[in-house]
């Protein structure tokens, strides 16, 4: 009988890098099919090039652009922007490990606390950011504009240690393997 390795790829299989131009055509293949107003490449490149306080990186797999998240660092104050994995890619840990490299990545540059806002229906996603220690601290009515709908202001005081944070799970959500796919939509994590 043969054994068949699982498909899906392991946290020590996914390659974090700096998103560069040149990354962006993926991104904007997974960005729309991930968010209902999809930031424009115009959007991308201008974080890219000219935004001094932007930070973006890309998760590959097997050489596959599977993911991408950012944020802007001011002082000592991460703000995460975006955060999608590639639909056909959910479920297997790598918005986990895109948030975790924002995390360390945050810490390098002197933030000491973040924060991002999530789609109030976003469940999926709000469960990741609570396994990393992230609060609910407000709403922001209104914020999404293909819908109305409401976004969720959430806050890591703490960054160091980055990732997961065994104490998290106030809502008894557990650890499971989903891994937040899309967090909020254009705009905000």
């Amino acid at each position: 009988m043969a054994i068949t390795r699982d498909p899906r790829p392991v946290a020590d299989e996914i390659e974090i890098a700096p998103m560069t131009p040149g990354d962006v055509p993926l991104v904007l293949a997974i960005e729309r099919r991930s968010f209902p107003t999809p930031w424009s490449e115009r959007a991308f490149v201008s974080e890219l090039r000219e935004n001094l306080y932007a930070d973006y990186i890309v998760a590959r797999y097997g050489g596959r652009l599977v993911g991408y998240a950012g944020m802007w660092c001011i002082l000592d104050e991460a703000h995460v922007t975006t955060i999608a994995v590639d639909p056909d890619f959910r479920g297997m840990g790598i918005g986990n490990r895109l948030l975790t490299a924002l995390e360390e990545r945050a810490l390098r540059h002197g933030c000491r606390r973040m924060t991002l806002e999530v789609r109030a229906s976003n469940h999926v996603a709000q469960r990741l950011y609570r396994r990393h220690g992230f609060r609910p601290c407000g709403l922001r009515p209104g914020y999404y504009t293909d819908n109305g709908e409401d976004a969720i202001v959430m806050w890591r005081d703490r960054l160091d240690p980055p990732g997961p944070v065994a104490a998290s799970h106030e809502d008894g959500s557990g650890s499971g393997g989903d891994d937040g796919g899309a967090a909020g939509g254009s705009g905000g994590a």
